[in-house]
């Protein structure tokens, strides 16, 4: 009695099967491992990176001068609101002995001397000033001149650090005392057609936003240096890109005007 020609019972339909099924196989290994492992230009790839390489499928941008971990993440801090204690006096004056080591740039008290375009650290957040001393310190934020500050410094100093400057007064220059700059529009409203978030929305002093720094009074150098590292690539320790994403969209005019306006505050 004849099988019918497409059941197992039929001995050739079988055959048939079983042969595409290890040429499948054999296909499938030869082409998704193999060959991806034989010719991946990076010894040390996992399989997966391997085969996405040997597909054509554009793998994540990783900075050849950051290690690793600094090349995938931006940050090593975990930001929340609770990341930083209360603020008491013990700590305020081990940061103000840990702050003599800064005084040459950032000024005794957190107020940097006029000319040498270092940002103010008196009246920041502590989360803005302790996750910056991370950054420096992990290499996630890259800087010649204070990453071998921040390398010797402990966890504890870096939140005596911050918690030291986050008590002090700004000093003010007298000629600032009246002026009251007109407010740029992308600071107000941003510029939502190109996916710019207005600035006050994070960097107003009320908002008190978790390790967001506030910008008012900065160095005009210091802020336009910022946002053109932002803009470039040059720096990434930001969360989710927020500044990146908007610094990259700004015209050369824009951060200008940005940097000025801050300043003049």
């Amino acid at each position: 009695m004849n099988e019918p020609l497409f059941s197992f019972k039929n001995r050739w339909f079988t055959i048939s099967v079983g042969a595409v099924a290890l040429i499948f196989v054999l296909a499938f290994l030869v082409g998704l491992v193999w060959l991806p492992r034989a010719h991946a230009q990076d010894p040390n790839a996992t399989l997966w990176d391997a085969i996405c390489s040997a597909a054509g499928v554009p793998t994540r941008y990783r900075n050849p001068a950051l290690p690793e971990e600094q090349a995938v993440y931006p940050t090593s801090v975990i930001v929340n609101t609770q990341m930083m204690g209360p603020v008491d006096t013990a700590a305020v004056g081990r940061g103000a002995t840990l702050a003599l080591q800064c005084s040459m740039c950032h000024g005794a008290r957190g107020t940097a001397s006029a000319g040498t375009d270092a940002p103010h650290l008196a009246g920041q957040p502590p989360t803005s000033t302790y996750k910056q001393l991370r950054d420096f310190k992990s290499g996630h934020r890259p800087s010649a001149v204070m990453q071998p500050l921040a390398t010797n410094l402990s966890d504890q100093d870096m939140h005596d650090l911050a918690a030291f400057y986050s008590q002090q007064t700004r000093e003010t220059l007298i000629r600032h005392a009246n002026l009251r700059p007109e407010v740029p529009r992308l600071v107000s409203n941003g510029s939502p057609m190109r996916n710019i978030g207005a600035c006050a929305t994070c960097h107003s002093p009320s908002v008190a936003r978790a390790a967001t720094p506030v910008l008012d009074g900065l160095p005009e150098a210091y802020l336009r240096d910022q946002l053109n590292a932002f803009k470039s690539g040059r720096r990434a320790n930001d969360i989710n890109r927020q500044m990146r994403n908007a610094a990259h969209q700004l015209t050369d005019s824009e951060v200008d005007i940005l940097a000025r306006y801050y300043a003049s505050r």
